[in-house]
């Protein structure tokens, strides 16, 4: 892991319930007024974030500081190196944006770490940021009500995108390891990867698996308009529609049903 910090120096996804934009939690309820000075307005146009970072390596939480210092200026960054301290920070600090929390450091234990976290602070967004790579392990964690789940190998790119999406009040997943990652028993079937029957993409529309084809690249609704051309209101209700139609409950469920499909088969009709 050490030798890919320099790199540091991995969905677009709907909003969960406990994944609200920080920037209207921070606001809700204000209003900008004209200011004659440039920087206090640039200043609320663009807020700081509080962002936690509960890592015990600190060569790695050097890294991700780097990186939220030169992505989001003016954050402000609090470093912790275990569970309990970061559980004490939390309740004294109930104006956090975001918490990036280490899979691994003391008194985790698993994913037990994440459930007492969210337990403790249920509208913070908490975002796991582990060497795991396993794709059951990613799914759990957000089962589980992480936002997001990011590579410690990711690019330092990718990751700044990834704490953007989450701030933004997304989920964000690594696309490369939900569509080929790892699992941690090697015997599952296609079939139990890959559930949706193709009576059920058959349902969909062409838009629609065009819609769910982004989806599963990791692409966020906003990203998917671009790419397709019509409004964000109308990937929205495209994805209703997708999910409804799959019979899955969110977009978690939709991505991961949809990571082995070949959407080239079913988009030649």
């Amino acid at each position: 892991m050490l030798n890919e910090l320099d790199a540091v120096l991995s969905t677009g996804n709907a909003p969960s319930q406990n994944c609200h934009p920080a920037s209207e939690n921070r606001y809700d309820g204000q209003e900008a007024t004209p200011d004659t000075n440039n920087k206090q307005v640039d200043s609320f146009m663009e807020p700081a974030y509080k962002i936690l970072i509960a890592d015990d390596h600190p060569l790695f939480r050097e890294a991700i500081s780097s990186v939220i210092a030169s992505g989001f200026e003016g954050s402000e960054i609090i470093e912790t190196a275990d569970l309990d301290s970061a559980l004490d920070i939390t309740r004294d600090n109930d104006d956090l944006d975001l918490i990036l929390l280490d899979l691994n450091m003391p008194g985790m234990h698993g994913l037990n770490g994440l459930i007492s976290l969210r337990n403790e602070a249920p509208t913070i967004p908490v975002v796991i940021v582990s060497a795991e790579e396993d794709k059951q392990v990613v799914l759990q964690a957000i089962t589980y009500g992480a936002c997001g789940f990011i590579t410690k190998s990711s690019p330092r790119a990718q990751m700044t995108e990834a704490i953007q999406q989450i701030l933004n009040g997304n989920v964000y997943l690594p696309s490369d390891i939900i569509r080929t990652g790892k699992e941690s028993n090697s015997r599952r079937s296609r079939h139990e990867d890959n559930p949706i029957s193709p009576e059920l993409l058959n349902s969909l529309t062409r838009r629609q698996l065009l819609v769910l084809e982004r989806m599963s690249k990791g692409e966020s609704n906003k990203q998917i308009a671009y790419n397709l051309n019509i409004a964000e209101t109308t990937v929205k209700a495209h994805v209703s529609a997708i999910l409804r139609k799959l019979g899955v409950h969110n977009r978690v469920q939709a991505i991961l049903s949809a990571s082995d499909v070949d959407f080239s088969q079913y988009l030649k009709r």
